[in-house]
């Protein structure tokens, strides 16, 4: 029961964070991104600060929505397929709504002086958010003191901006740079480990030697 219950928080949580964030996700899913980075881990900490770049690549990388993707990739994490169910209704439920009345109220909004104001006012907020939390992950990763996840985060930056390359190219191509890496550091640690257990075994064959003279 107790474990029942501490489930059941945990989901309404869920819900209530999807909700909260989806509702206020004005300018794009990558303002999401930043919204999730606060909330996810900076307040709830349910996630960590590497474990927050690998679900952007994930969310980015998969068809579908960012916002939808991130939130299940969350979801899943925290509560199995009950978690990614619950973060995909909390998720989709807002701009459902919004859209609805907006589509409904279209001919009103679209010659509303104030509204479109306020629309340009929110854009700049949300670009001074979205930099705000592309500089503190760039930072993190800059703190780790990895060389080549440097050179991939220049190369991703020219590749996206200046090329103008599609996105999904550019995290597919991070990801198996990522994946050579780590296979790379695998045949190193085994020859390393090899190393290691032939000069284990050397002094033994030398000692023996030495008894039998």
């Amino acid at each position: 029961m107790g474990k029942e219950k501490r489930k059941g928080r945990t989901l309404l949580k869920i819900l209530i964070t999807t909700l909260y964030l989806s509702t206020f996700t004005f300018g794009g899913g990558y303002v999401i991104v930043s919204l999730m980075k606060k909330k996810f881990v900076d307040e709830t900490h349910w996630i960590e600060q590497d474990e927050m770049l690998d679900l952007v690549a994930i969310a980015q990388s998969s068809p579908g929505p960012i916002a939808v993707n991130g939130s299940i990739a969350v979801g899943y994490k925290l509560c199995g397929i009950a978690g990614a169910l619950v973060a995909i209704v909390g998720t989709i439920i807002p701009p459902f709504v919004i859209i609805s009345i907006i589509s409904y109220c279209y001919s009103a909004f679209r010659s509303n002086w104030m509204i479109s104001q306020m629309l340009e006012g929110m854009q700049a907020g949300v670009a001074a958010v979205i930099a705000s939390v592309t500089y503190d992950m760039g930072a993190d990763i800059v703190k780790q003191r990895d060389d080549l996840g440097v050179l991939v985060m220049i190369a991703a930056f020219v590749a996206s901006y200046i090329l103008e390359i599609n996105v999904v190219f550019i995290v597919i191509v991070c990801g198996l740079v990522g994946v050579c890496r780590g296979q790379l550091e695998k045949r190193r640690g085994r020859g390393h480990k090899k190393t290691e257990d032939t000069s284990d075994e050397n002094p033994e064959k030398r000692s023996g030697k030495g008894g039998m003279e």
